[in-house]
């Protein structure tokens, strides 16, 4: 299968994650005629036209799926039971899921063997096209589609590509759950402010602009992450005692003990979605 200049893409779904996908596309000037968005929420649909330029549908039909791509973003317990409507209607399309926890093997046999599968898992940046995708492809997605599928992830924000599926259950539990813990961050950045005297305004936005700018300066610079780190810590000074109080709690332990509760659940929930 070619890749066409204007791929057109079915949405299953019009919920946050497939919104914020639409929106960056969007922003890079795609074709919105192009796009229809499936759900069966008529309430949506009006929003969604009026918002994005989007046509829309409330069922699966040949002529909804008109598309090169289809994307799947309903919630992972209704995954199945989609996918089994969407069997019978798959001719050739590239299909792209969204959906956290549910494995290729298993997507594919809802879908009755069929192979020309994605696995996405994106973050909640992304409504934003601030986020970072972690991908996986059967070996029967050709490199027109994988470019393709870089492509439209790119509109949400950064894609990263993984060689084994399993590499999933990792990403769930750094970017997936990551902005998690950073929000927590905030909040007890900003309630350690408060506590030293500032309002509650003041010490959020100190908190939040922190956050901002070190991953900004991160993200911007070649040099080594522990170097950052090392050049805004002065022997003697303030930095160090707060580091100090960190690592005798053993902060690096404790991000890595929360990672892997994380991934060890990603993994769970992947055999229970699967068992289906």
């Amino acid at each position: 299968m070619s890749t066409p200049a204007s791929p057109r893409i079915a949405f299953i779904g019009g919920g946050n994650m497939a919104q914020a996908l639409i929106t960056g596309l969007k922003q890079r000037a795609f074709a919105m005629q192009q796009i229809t968005v499936i759900d069966p929420d008529a309430g949506k649909h009006q929003q969604l036209q009026d918002k994005l330029g989007v046509r829309t549908a409330a069922a699966l039909s040949e002529q909804a799926l008109q598309a090169d791509v289809i994307v799947l973003a309903v919630k992972p317990q209704q995954l199945k039971a989609v996918a089994e409507s969407l069997a019978p209607l798959l001719r050739s399309q590239l299909v792209i899921s969204v959906a956290a926890g549910i494995r290729t093997a298993d997507l594919s046999r809802w879908l009755n063997g069929y192979r020309t599968l994605v696995r996405t898992m994106p973050n909640t940046p992304a409504q934003i096209q601030a986020g970072v995708t972690g991908v996986f492809a059967l070996a029967e997605v050709n490199d027109a589609q994988r470019q393709l599928t870089d492509s439209l992830l790119q509109a949400a924000g950064e894609v990263v590509w993984l060689t084994d599926e399993a590499q999933l259950d990792a990403v769930t539990a750094i970017s997936g759950s990551g902005p998690a813990y950073v929000f927590l961050l905030i909040e007890a950045l900003t309630k350690a402010g408060v506590a030293l005297g500032l309002d509650q305004a003041q010490a959020q936005q100190l908190s939040i602009a922190t956050f901002k700018g070190a991953s900004l300066l991160a993200a911007a610079s070649e040099t080594p992450i522990a170097t950052l780190r090392e050049q805004v810590t002065s022997k003697g000074g303030t930095t160090e005692q707060g580091l100090l109080s960190l690592n005798q709690h053993d902060i690096h332990a404790i991000m890595q003990h929360a990672a892997q509760q994380a991934a060890n659940r990603a993994k769970t929930l992947g055999d229970e979605l699967g068992a289906q």
